[in-house]
């Protein structure tokens, strides 16, 4: 393995139907969750990574915990909930290419991680890298100050820290999702948000330049099919989109994070971590799911041969 990262956050059964869900019919049963798409795109890549989260004691516990094995993620760090559930999502699909999400998550297991718990990974993992999102502070006061001492614990252990914005309007106001995620910005490294994210990190007019004269190192500004830019001390850089025919945007987002922390992980230079970034994401949007798509490292120069070749 060519690196240690850590992610934390809440994974969740979930079910897909190609149709509105209220019709019935076939579905399709699998795991989601922001943190452990990362975790699973890391792997694939060829890198170390554990999650940390809580699961209920039941079979979409089970899943969760079975699947992350497979996928090459470590769960040492994921504790069982007797008391409390998994959470559970639903995507389906009212209209062409628009996909809809119904949560069945407050009070869940995963909103029930702890700060103690949290610090106690990263201090056993060591992990050089340790991500996380706007997500898991939303799900509880609890997860909130997990996500805190996390963040504070990695950054004093010198680790590098990244924060995936991931604004979740479900989940909690705009005004509380700045509270909570200005208080971490002091302890980051990389920002992931897109353009209507970023007021949440900084009030400035120019937020991605104020992030930059707070601290923080990288600011990567994502704009789906017109790519993404990253702003540096040293100045914007952007990255174009790759020409696919998307079939899911659904985790798109995630596929374009992990391949970003890769390549950071790799110390690849700025311009090729945006490069494989963009290469994750096409993957992961020409396939229904939130990481089915996500590539292996032998995958990642396959979109260079172009659409509708065939590789005899």
């Amino acid at each position: 393995m060519t690196a240690t990262a850590l992610t934390i956050g809440e994974a969740m059964a979930s079910i897909r139907t190609a149709a509105p869900l209220e019709l019935g019919g076939a579905a399709h049963l699998s795991i989601a969750g922001s943190e452990t798409n990362v975790a699973i795109g890391l792997s694939r890549l060829g890198h170390e990574v554990s999650w940390v989260g809580v699961v209920g004691a039941e079979q979409p516990g089970n899943l969760i915990r079975r699947t992350l094995r497979a996928e090459g993620v470590g769960t040492r760090f994921v504790r069982t909930s007797e008391a409390d559930f998994t959470g559970f999502i639903a995507f389906d699909q009212p209209a062409h290419d628009l996909t809809r999400v119904s949560y069945h998550r407050a009070g869940s297991a995963g909103s029930t991680l702890t700060a103690a718990e949290c610090v106690a990974a990263v201090n056993a993992a060591a992990p050089r890298l340790l991500h996380l999102t706007g997500i898991t502070p939303a799900l509880s006061s609890t997860a909130r100050e997990a996500t805190l001492a996390a963040a504070r614990a990695a950054h004093r252990a010198g680790v590098r820290v990244t924060l995936d914005v991931n604004y979740r309007a479900r989940l909690w106001s705009r005004p509380a999702a700045a509270a909570a995620l200005r208080e971490l910005v002091p302890y980051v490294h990389t920002v992931f948000a897109s353009e209507d994210e970023l007021d949440l990190l900084s009030s400035a007019s120019n937020p991605g330049e104020m992030l930059l004269a707070d601290g923080v190192a990288e600011v990567v500004v994502t704009a789906g099919a017109k790519g993404a830019h990253c702003l540096t001390p040293d100045g914007r850089l952007h990255q174009p989109a790759l020409d696919v025919t998307a079939v899911d945007s659904v985790g798109a987002g995630d596929a374009f994070v992990a391949g970003y922390l890769s390549g950071a992980l790799e110390r690849l230079p700025v311009a090729d971590r945006l490069r494989r970034a963009a290469t994750a994401g096409a993957f992961c949007v020409g396939t229904r799911g939130d990481w089915e798509g996500l590539p292996y490292r032998s995958d990642l120069a396959l979109l260079s041969h172009g659409g509708g070749a065939a590789l005899r």
